[in-house]
C-alpha cells in the first residue's frame, strides 16, 4: 500500500472518529447530565494511551461515569476500592494450590486479580498504603503484572482512572509527585449547575432505565491508539509545548517572575510529551489531521496541574496551580 494510501484510509478513520465521539457523548449523556468537558478529556487520554486522576467530592458521579464509558466502548471494567488493608495480591491477583482430581497432585494455579481488565477504577487510591499504590502504578507504567517469577500482559487498551476525595485526609496515604507523574492528566469534577442537579434528581429518582448502545471496541480503541502516534506535529507547535513546561521551573533563564515566586518545582520532560499526545488527540478527535497551539493550550491545565509545586508564598497570597497555568498560557507567546 502506498504513502497516499495510508494516507487517505488514515484521514477516513480520522473523520469516522469525530462522528464516533459525538455518537459516544450522545449515549453518556443518558445516563450523566453535563460533564461534556470532563468525558472529552477522559477520551483524550484513553486514545493517547494515558491514566487520568479525577479529583472531586464524593456523590459527582464518577464511578457511574467510568463505568458508563467502560459499555459505552465495550470495554471490560473493574472497580477497586482502595482501603488501608489491601494487599498486592488483591489487585495483581494470588496463586492458589489446585488439586488434580484423577491424579491427586497438586500444583500452583495463578488466578488473575481485577487488574486484568479493560478500563480500571482505582477508587481513593490515597486511602492504601504505598507498597498497594505501587502495584497498580507498575501495571500503569509497563501493562504487565509479575506474580511468583511470571510475567503476565494486561489485555490492551489498559486504562487506568484513579479518584481521589479532596476534602477528608485524615488516614490517607498521598501520592508522592513521581507516582502523580505517571497519570497523564489531572481532572477536576466539580459541582453541577442548579438545572443540571434538577435533571439529575428527576431522572436518578424515577423509573428510567437508559440503553445504551455500544459505540467502538476494545480493537477499535487500539487502532485508534496507533493512529494518534501517527498524526504529523509542525515543529513550532512542539516548541511551545516545550517552552510551556520548562516555564514552570523555577530558577531557569527567563522563566516569568511568579513561577520564582510562588513554585517549589516545575514539570518534568512527560509533561511536554502529554502535552504534544494530547493535542494530537483533540485534533483527531476534533476531525483534524494535525494539532494547532490552541489545542496545547486545551490541554495543559490537567496536564500540569498536578505537576507544579506550590510553595508557602502561594499559599500565602492565596494561589493555586489553575491559576499559575492560565497566568502562564498568557505570559508565554507562540
Amino acid at each position: 500500500m502506498s504513502h497516499e494510501e495510508v494516507l487517505g484510509s488514515d484521514l477516513e478513520t480520522v473523520e469516522r472518529l469525530k462522528e464516533a465521539r459525538e455518537n459516544i457523548l450522545q449515549e453518556i449523556r443518558k445516563v450523566i447530565v453535563g460533564q461534556d468537558e470532563i468525558i472529552h478529556e477522559l477520551m483524550i487520554a484513553l486514545l493517547a494511551n494515558g491514566h487520568c486522576l479525577l479529583i472531586g467530592v464524593p456523590g459527582l458521579a464518577k464511578t457511574l461515569l467510568i463505568s458508563t464509558l467502560a459499555r459505552v466502548l465495550n470495554l471490560k471494567f473493574s472497580r477497586i476500592q482502595f482501603t488501608p488493608d489491601l494487599m498486592p495480591s488483591d489487585i495483581t491477583g494470588t496463586e492458589i494450590i489446585e488439586e488434580d482430581v484423577s491424579t491427586g497432585r497438586k500444583a500452583f494455579k495463578f488466578v488473575k486479580g481485577p487488574v486484568f481488565a479493560n478500563i480500571i477504577l482505582a477508587d481513593e487510591i490515597n486511602r492504601t498504603p504505598p507498597k498497594t499504590q505501587s502495584a497498580l502504578l507498575q501495571a500503569m507504567q509497563e501493562h504487565e503484572v509479575t506474580a511468583a517469577g511470571e510475567t503476565y500482559t494486561l489485555h490492551e487498551p489498559f486504562y487506568v482512572l484513579a479518584t481521589q476525595n479532596p476534602i477528608e485526609q485524615e488516614g490517607t496515604y498521598p501520592l508522592p509527585e513521581a507516582q502523580l507523574d505517571r497519570f497523564m492528566f489531572n481532572i477536576w469534577i466539580d459541582y453541577p449547575s442548579g438545572s443540571e442537579e434538577e435533571e439529575i434528581v428527576k431522572t436518578t429518582t424515577s423509573a428510567y432505565s437508559a440503553e445504551l448502545n455500544r459505540i467502538l471496541s476494545a480493537d477499535d480503541i487500539v487502532a485508534l491508539q496507533r493512529l494518534v502516534r501517527k498524526v504529523p506535529v509542525s515543529d513550532h507547535v512542539i516548541q511551545y509545548a516545550v517552552k510551556l513546561a520548562r516555564n514552570t521551573r523555577p530558577g531557569d533563564d527567563g522563566v516569568p517572575k511568579f513561577i520564582n515566586d510562588w513554585v517549589s518545582w516545575g514539570a518534568g520532560p512527560r509533561a511536554s510529551q502529554y502535552m504534544i499526545l494530547g493535542a494530537k488527540t483533540r485534533a483527531v478527535l476534533d476531525g483534524r489531521y494535525s494539532p494547532s497551539i490552541e489545542d496545547v493550550q486545551g490541554v495543559a491545565l490537567p496536564v500540569l496541574r498536578h505537576r507544579i509545586v506550590t510553595n508557602f508564598n502561594a499559599e500565602a497570597d492565596g494561589v493555586d496551580t489553575v491559576r499559575i497555568i492560565n497566568d502562564l498560557k498568557r505570559e508565554i507567546k507562540e
